[in-house]
């Protein structure tokens, strides 16, 4: 039974590196690990505030020695995985960079959570025990198996710790999208009174759920919010933004890091927006013609709203 078991949650960048020769390059978890033996793509937990694309390369430098530097975003998924022996269940947020190397040399580890670096065949590496997301990044078969929780635990999708300067902490996931209907309206939501942004016009979606793959989640929350079906199209990017002193309806200041995946989302039978989750971050949804979209003014967007919609190129 793994249902008595603590949860957490952590979000992690890995690398995809693979040289002239095809062979992609694998860490393996040394004893000091929960997975010991097992083959992973090199990378690891994202530090509060950091952004995914410094943890990876940070990560990978680290555990193989090389200097490398991203080239693209490869997918974001998610995963549960119970370690009984410490006690703990983890889902883990994955965001799975494309890196090519610029220098340094081969190392292993003494002593560290990864002990071993090589270059693989993609023929060797489907004889190796891979983990299951190292082994989907890669398109080969999962060899070793993660013990996954009876159930998703509960867990809050707010989860404020104090951090070392006595400030409150939190680092969130979520999952948003650059919705679009047949007509080439875009879909945004303005944020409730008491929640940061309050006013402004934001993008729909929000935080995952424990347990919860981000795409999932994001056709969740675009129902909760706007009552609209819609449909995965594209991963469009990763953004990571931290606010030092975030003030929302807890009442107290908060040192908050949020790392969001965008996605586009098309919508083919639009109806007229409804906000189904009544007292919550949304007090409305509305559909914008291009328009309309590009008429208002920068203040009243949130600020990753503004962004994902000059980079999606929505407005005339």
């Amino acid at each position: 039974m793994t249902t008595t078991l603590t949860p957490l949650r952590r979000i992690a960048a890995y690398a995809v590196c693979v040289d002239s020769h095809d062979r992609v390059l694998l860490v393996r978890a040394s004893t000091r690990s929960g997975t010991p033996g097992t083959w992973s793509l090199p990378g690891g937990a994202v530090d509060h505030g950091e952004d995914p694309n410094h943890t990876v390369v940070r990560e990978t430098a680290a555990e193989t020695g090389l200097s490398v530097t991203v080239t693209g975003l490869q997918d974001v998924l998610a995963d549960m995985r119970a370690l009984p022996e410490r006690g703990i269940t983890i889902h883990t947020d994955r965001l799975v960079y494309r890196v090519s190397v610029r220098g340094g040399t081969l190392t292993d580890r003494v002593e560290r959570p990864t002990d071993l670096a090589r270059w693989f065949t993609r023929a060797e590496a489907a004889r190796l025990p891979l983990r299951a997301f190292t082994a989907r990044a890669l398109d080969l078969p999962a060899s070793s198996a993660d013990v996954v929780p009876d159930e998703p635990p509960e867990f809050p999708s707010f989860y404020a710790v104090p951090g070392p300067d006595g400030l409150h902490r939190a680092q969130r996931f979520a999952a948003y999208a650059v919705c679009t209907d047949p007509e080439g309206r875009v879909l945004l939501t303005r944020v409730a009174d008491g929640y940061p942004g309050a006013g402004c016009w934001h993008l729909p979606g929000g935080g995952t759920d424990y347990g919860e793959q981000p795409g999932a989640a994001l056709i969740r929350e675009l129902v909760e919010e706007t009552g609209q079906a819609g449909r995965l199209v594209e991963l469009l990017g990763v953004a990571s933004h931290r606010d030092a002193a975030s003030l929302g309806p807890e009442g107290y200041p908060i040192d908050w890091h949020g790392v969001r995946a965008f996605y586009r989302v098309v919508v083919d039978q639009p109806a007229p927006p409804r906000v189904a989750d009544v007292g919550g971050s949304t007090s409305e949804a509305r559909w914008f013609a291009p328009a309309e979209l590009g008429a208002l003014p920068a203040e009243r967007l949130t600020e990753v709203t503004a962004e994902a919609v000059q980079a999606a190129r929505l407005t005339p």
